[in-house]
């Protein structure tokens, strides 16, 4: 579930739309209760918005790519229906979930990051979706999740952002290295964590001398073949 750009879709419908897609799937859900997710951390320039729908395209899953999580998080209304949607059993698991982050790690009291934390959760417990930034992968529980971290080197990225957004070379790259120093920072304040750091993930990827394809093919593998968590045995 992208943001869409037309100004004729709404947050609010955006959002409806896919509550209703979760409403109508709830039975067959229920046939398959392991839903698991895949959720990507990167730097900027690293590739991951085509990665991402390409992954979402080729294994059916839900698309949230990190604007869209960030406006239903600035949202208290849009959060609540989203966190709604929930039946007992999921909701049970996201309060699991959020009890076990309480615990890890010093959440700040923070209304954003509440509904972030939520939101996120929620998304997860529903299952079967591409979630991209906002730190998800540090707020769903490793077991239920593959964590993704993209990144190339500096120079590449640069040259990437600078062919996509067309600027100059010197506007690419401080566009680059703001944004890498934002999320770094973000990572770091909510989650106490290193944004690059490898063990905090189950693949690193630098996409730097492969194809989409290639990249798509890996994460394929490692989703379709590890061994997931059913978490609905525990109710």
């Amino acid at each position: 579930m992208e943001m869409h750009k037309s100004k004729e879709v709404t947050l609010q419908q955006i959002v409806d739309k896919q509550v209703r897609k979760w409403e109508a799937e709830t039975k067959r859900r229920y046939k398959k209760p392991i839903r698991p997710v895949i959720t990507i951390s990167r730097l900027p320039g690293s590739g991951a918005e085509m990665l991402a729908k390409k992954l979402s395209e080729d294994l059916k899953l839900d698309l949230f790519d990190h604007e869209l999580v960030e406006e239903i998080a600035k949202s208290a209304n849009i959060s609540k229906s989203v966190i709604e949607s929930l039946d007992e059993q999921d909701r049970s698991a996201l309060d699991d979930w959020i009890g076990i982050l309480q615990k890890k790690i010093h959440l700040w009291p923070d209304e954003y990051l509440m509904h972030l934390t939520h939101v996120v959760a929620s998304i997860g417990a529903h299952g079967h979706a591409v979630i991209v930034g906002r730190g998800a992968g540090f707020i769903l529980p490793s077991d239920v999740c593959l964590r993704l971290l993209l990144v190339a080197p500096k120079d590449v990225r640069v040259n990437n952002v600078k062919e996509a957004f067309d600027l100059t070379s010197e506007e690419a790259e401080k566009r680059v290295m703001k944004t890498e120093k934002d999320r770094t920072s973000f990572i770091k304040k909510y989650f106490e964590a290193d944004l690059t750091d490898p063990t905090n993930y189950d693949l690193t990827i630098n996409t730097t001398n492969f194809s989409v394809d290639v990249v798509v093919a890996v994460i394929k593998e490692a989703f379709n073949t590890r061994k997931w968590y059913d978490y609905s045995m525990k109710k």
